[in-house]
């Protein structure tokens, strides 16, 4: 299995050639992935900067993630993570955005959703988009957040490909 900084790495690079900047909106990784990428040495030059969202009204506030899906789908939906993504990309003019929402523990969020729940949605300014849901089941929250970390930069990376 590819270690989790040299799946950074690639993000990195692959991002560089195609003259990409990046932008996180994370949630239960809080900031996780962010801290991930800018790790590598010349991540400066494509990682433009994260939202770390961790509360539902911060999603709104901050990502302008509307009241009414997050009542409808909860904040752990593909909905949702594809609603943080592209206001991620809306609010910075970046090319790709790298979103994560999803329960960590150690017991189900208020909605009900069970701890290992995760979206991830990466989105691209020219319209593209991918999604995943993964359920990791009752881990612990740390095995939980890499998890997530790790199918983020791999769906990331296919995005690219």
């Amino acid at each position: 299995m590819e270690a989790l900084d040299d799946l950074a790495k690639d993000v990195i690079e692959r991002a560089r050639t195609h003259g990409f900047r990046i932008v996180t909106a994370e949630s239960c990784t809080g900031g996780a992935l962010s801290t991930l990428l800018t790790d590598i040495p010349g991540a400066g030059e494509v990682f433009f900067g994260g939202f770390v969202s961790y509360a539902k009204g911060y999603k709104q506030r901050i990502l302008g993630v509307p009241a009414a899906l997050l009542a409808e789908h909860t904040a752990v939906s593909e909905p949702v993570a594809l609603a943080m993504a592209r206001r991620a990309l809306d609010l910075t003019g970046c090319e790709l955005s790298i979103a994560i929402t999803g329960v960590a523990g150690p017991k189900p969020d208020e909605d009900g959703n069970p701890v290992g729940r995760v979206h991830i949605a990466v989105a691209g300014k020219d319209g593209s988009a991918s999604h995943i849901r993964c359920d990791f089941g009752q881990a612990s929250p740390a095995k939980i957040c890499s998890a997530s970390v790790r199918s983020a930069l791999q769906l990331v990376l296919e995005l690219m490909e």
